[in-house]
């Protein structure tokens, strides 16, 4: 493991400006940004590195950390904000749109799933047990019909579209920015030290000469083609999940994420890594889980 910690400290402040330009926007002061990061600083210190067949103590945290002990036993001991109940409605929700998609195909309905009476067999009350878990079958057709993605028609469940989504402003919509974020940067951080053959899959396709009159056409293809992605990657998925297959078995409990985004912004120089020469079509792939393999830049991709 490298000392330098130069590339470690630039790869923090490009991570943290768009965050610090979301914080900003809602109100969030650097005092409570810092003082959630302590908070969390002290919570990884204690659960993952301890030394091994000794209790984690809390000057091994203090000195893990460069807080004083007295900083340490009081984040340790506050009452962090959780928001466990928005995040278990929003992956509920969306399990029951996904598992409805998966279970009653249609061809020709706007969201390519069959209407579904209300109970009995086949119905959506039984869709909703069978993904949403302990959830009443009232409460998910009430959010689903509140964010717009079902519309009640005589005694049938119609599913408008194929995807929960909070609609825009939408408070519960944060769920995306911890799950998601989270996720990714924990992808990067086990790729950084994995052998190749332990490495998890993370790409991206970028081009940085792009003119603002092409964007909405790019959106619209990323929407598609990442729908068409991931609902193959629901299917194929839900086959290995006890929730959809109880009589798999196995020992644990794990996730498995795929996740796809868009981004767009203005380019800036000095954003980039390495400079493309004008005229080059070819941008620089990058793969951190396979450096020392010398393999020829796929144009406009990266890991």
């Amino acid at each position: 493991m490298t000392t330098d910690t130069r590339p470690l400290f630039a790869a923090l402040r490009r991570l943290l400006r768009p965050l610090a330009r979301l914080l900003l926007d809602r109100g969030v002061a650097f005092e409570q940004f810092s003082e959630i990061a302590k908070g969390v600083f002290v919570e990884v210190a204690g659960s993952e590195f301890g030394l091994p067949g000794r209790k984690q103590t809390v000057s091994r945290i203090s000195v893990l950390t460069g807080l004083t002990r007295k900083e340490v036993v009081r984040l340790r001991d506050a009452a962090w904000p959780e928001d466990a109940e928005s995040a278990a409605s929003f992956n509920r929700a969306a399990r029951v749109v996904t598992g409805w998609v998966h279970d009653y195909p249609m061809e020709g309905t706007a969201s390519g799933a069959a209407p579904l009476s209300m109970e009995g067999p086949g119905s959506f009350a039984e869709v909703v047990r069978r993904y949403s878990g302990d959830m009443p079958v009232r409460a998910v057709l009430d959010e689903l019909s509140r964010v717009g993605a079902v519309r009640v028609r005589g005694g049938e469940v119609e599913l408008v579209y194929r995807h929960y989504i909070p609609p825009v402003g939408e408070t519960r919509k944060l769920v995306y920015l911890g799950e998601d974020a989270g996720d990714l940067i924990a992808t990067i951080g086990h790729n950084l030290n994995a052998s190749p053959g332990d490495s998890r899959f993370q790409r991206k396709v970028f081009y940085d000469n792009v003119p603002v009159e092409s964007l909405p056409a790019l959106r619209v293809l990323a929407r598609e083609k990442g729908e068409r992605v991931l609902d193959e990657l629901a299917r194929e998925m839900s086959r290995h999940d006890r929730d959809v297959n109880p009589d798999i078995g196995g020992s644990g409990r794990m996730r498995a994420v795929v996740g796809i985004y868009f981004a767009e912004d203005v380019f800036v120089p000095e954003d980039v890594s390495s400079a493309v020469s004008p005229g080059d079509d070819a941008k620089r792939t990058i793969h951190p889980a396979t450096a020392g393999a010398r393999k020829k830049p796929a144009a406009g991709s990266s890991q």
